[in-house]
């Protein structure tokens, strides 16, 4: 062999010969020693098994040449009731923090190793597109939270199932979300990004329900006199829809209040929230009846209560219809009248235009007053009716504070029949005033006369 061979050969073994490094000689020490011992690397996750146990120290063998330790930051960070349930022996995870630290020690964590599994466990499931079930436990203003294992998921308002949406009442987080924690819920994973510490999940993805489902189970639970909290998703001429729970119900126009109403949106908007009463429900055709007005004091008995039969009132014409006229009376309260048109002249008429027109202030008789329809009927032709004479008078006793004495007579009594037939007039738009203070001229004169004549009478 040659010189140059010789040195060809021993750069060829050179190159082929191993790095000796202290790991190696270690490991070539442990093998020959008949130890199996794998040395950790950071970041890695073993199974251990807790070695002792301390109040601020816990010692896990992970089949390294030494037992790893878990203490200060990394020993307080375990849950209590946790820690409480840990004991020799037990196999618990742990995370490799540092292999050797300056002191030559193993730093392991128990959190980071489950909240690694969490993440892996929340990668797989986001992979699968598979749920898990938790415990809501908690809320922002966005949402609700609710835990995979240690880790911290979150449920936008938009991704949580139809019915919990549907049962969301409020305007704060609070009013909205808090009645739900604690609560269970099966959830899907829809974004991990570990770098940001963020976990995206949806109660609707892993949901079977669809609208049909929840408005007929509403429907199901919905009975006449139940109070709910809905929330105005439309308005139409006629009335507001609002949602309750997912099923949708009407309030009709007059159903909104006491008051009269032209339109719905003098009284409501499109996403108030507001609390109804429900007065029919109608599963086979899917509708519900909903009122606010049921929810309100009836201001009608009070406003009725000193109005008789055969009073006479004023009121301002509001609307002339075919039928009739309509009346506002000028009473406390919002109280109005139909003077039919049977009862606007002693004449026939086609139209009560012929004898009112919309603004005029008129005397009307009371002719009925219907309590459970809240209807007031009222008369114009009747305002002058001899029929009513005895109350008129009555009235006028009371109003004039005249003598006693005549009071309960008529004035036919008083001032004959004839007379009295006479005071008898067409329906003119002379105001209640008016009417009484001339008849009560007319009834003094007359007393006055026959007073004077019986005077004269007896000096004779």
């Amino acid at each position: 062999m040659s010189d140059n061979d010789a040195a060809s050969l021993q750069e060829n073994n050179q190159e082929t010969e191993p790095e000796v490094t202290m790991e190696s000689l270690m490991g070539e020490l442990l093998e020959a020693e008949g130890m199996n011992i794998d040395i950790p690397t950071a970041g890695e996750i073993r199974d251990g098994i807790i070695a002792s146990l301390s109040d601020n120290r816990i010692l896990v063998s992970i089949g390294a040449k030494s037992e790893g330790i878990i203490e200060g930051k990394e020993f307080d960070a375990i849950p209590k009731e946790i820690l409480s349930t840990f004991e020799e022996g037990k196999a618990i995870p742990v995370y490799v923090i540092t292999p050797e630290d300056h002191e030559g020690n193993l730093i392991l964590s128990f959190v980071r190793a489950v909240e690694e599994q969490g993440w892996i466990e929340a990668e797989e499931l986001l992979k699968s597109g598979g749920s898990f079930s938790s415990t809501v436990a908690g809320y922002n203003k966005g949402g609700l939270i609710v835990p995979l294992s240690t880790i911290r998921g979150f449920i936008p308002a938009s991704q949580l199932s139809l019915s919990r949406r549907f049962n969301m009442s409020g305007g704060t987080p609070e009013e909205k979300f808090k009645e739900f924690v604690g609560e269970p819920v099966d959830v899907c994973v829809i974004e991990v990004d570990r770098q940001r510490q963020r976990l995206i999940l949806s109660e609707r993805a892993a949901s079977t329900e669809t609208r049909d489902m929840i408005r007929d189970k509403i429907l199901e639970d919905l009975h006449e006199g139940d109070v709910r909290t809905g929330r105005v998703t439309s308005i139409a001429d006629f009335g507001a829809f609002v949602n309750i729970g997912g099923a949708d119900g009407l309030i009709h126009l007059s159903e909104m209040s006491w008051d009269r109403l032209d339109h719905p949106n003098q009284l409501l908007k499109v996403g108030e929230e507001v609390k109804v009463k429900v007065i029919s429900v109608d599963r086979d055709r899917r509708r519900v009846g909903l009122s606010l007005r049921a929810l309100q004091a009836d201001p009608w008995n009070e406003q009725v209560k000193d109005l008789k039969i055969g009073q006479l009132v004023e009121g301002e014409i509001t609307r002339l219809t075919n039928f009739g006229a309509f009346a506002k009376l000028h009473l406390p309260g919002d109280l109005e009248g139909l003077v039919h048109i049977s009862e606007l002249s002693d004449k026939r008429i086609d139209h009560p235009k012929e004898v009112l027109k919309t603004g005029d202030i008129v005397t009307l008789r009371i002719l009925k007053i219907e309590d459970k329809d809240h209807r007031i009927g009222l008369s114009l032709r009747r305002v002058d009716s001899p029929a009513y004479a005895d109350m008129d008078w009555k009235t006028l006793v009371e109003s004039y504070n005249l003598d006693h004495n005549v009071e309960g007579e008529t004035i036919g009594a008083i001032v004959g029949e004839e007379v009295a037939q006479e005071t008898v007039v067409e329906p003119v738009a002379e105001t209640a005033e008016e009417i009484v203070a001339e008849a009560a001229e007319e009834i003094v004169e007359e007393i006055e006369e026959e007073v004077t004549n019986s005077t004269e009478e007896d000096k004779e």
